[in-house]
């Protein structure tokens, strides 16, 4: 039994891995660089200090790199964020472990000005105690330091939380820091890719219609 939420944003509350996806192919382009639409779209759920050397070699503090990633968020921002939409039940799941009385408190590795838009499209923002975005931590996803931020703004030691997330970078992350995980395949990844999440649900929709009897059907006494 648990006290807290963990909430991964991109894939798991918001459908926009694709989108992101398309922002860095399109980014890396324009820069010269011809990098694999589908490998981009298995680094999403890393932040951009992983996936840059992870699909082009480049680092993300190069000159280089600054620019991909500067025109990346230009191209996110502008071309892409005014489509998104959340998942199904979205706002129901979160209204839900809300009212049972959990500490909720976003845990992703979007960018900070990002966050912000993607929380309020999910329709989410006012009802966490907080936010921890790849700007809080040395090191994104699957590195544990996401994570961790955002034990520290629910209170919580690791065994009294849970991280809600979509990719395998959220469960290796969540696992280092000593997190249990919930996953959704609505990011797109298959079961066996989210192996060690304590369970998988289809998505928010799924979790909310079987919350009563989740792992986190009730808070922590």
């Amino acid at each position: 039994m648990f006290n807290a939420i963990l909430l991964d944003i991109d894939g798991t509350l918001v459908d926009s891995n694709d989108a992101h996806a398309h922002a860095w192919v399109a980014a890396f382009t324009e820069s010269g660089v011809t990098v694999d639409f589908a490998r981009v779209r298995r680094c999403i759920g890393m932040g951009g200090d992983k996936l840059m050397p992870e699909v082009s070699g480049i680092t993300e503090d190069s000159p280089q790199g600054r620019r991909i990633g500067k025109r990346r968020g230009e191209i996110f921002t502008a071309e892409w964020l005014p489509r998104l939409r959340p998942f199904r039940d979205v706002e129901r799941l979160v209204t839900a472990l809300n009212d049972r009385g959990f500490s909720i408190v976003a845990a992703s590795s979007a960018k900070k000005t990002e966050l912000r838009a993607l929380l309020e499209i999910a329709g989410v923002a006012a009802m966490l105690e907080g936010a921890t975005s790849s700007d809080d931590a040395e090191e994104s996803k699957p590195d544990p330091d996401i994570i961790e931020a955002a034990l520290k703004q629910a209170h919580a030691e690791p065994g009294e939380a849970v991280m809600v997330g979509d990719t395998p970078y959220d469960v290796e992350a969540a696992t280092r820091a000593g997190v249990a995980t919930i996953a959704f395949r609505c990011g797109g990844w298959r079961d066996e890719d989210l192996s060690g999440a304590v369970a998988i649900y289809d998505g928010a929709w799924d979790l909310f219609a079987r919350l009563d009897d989740s792992p986190i059907g009730r808070k922590a006494t």
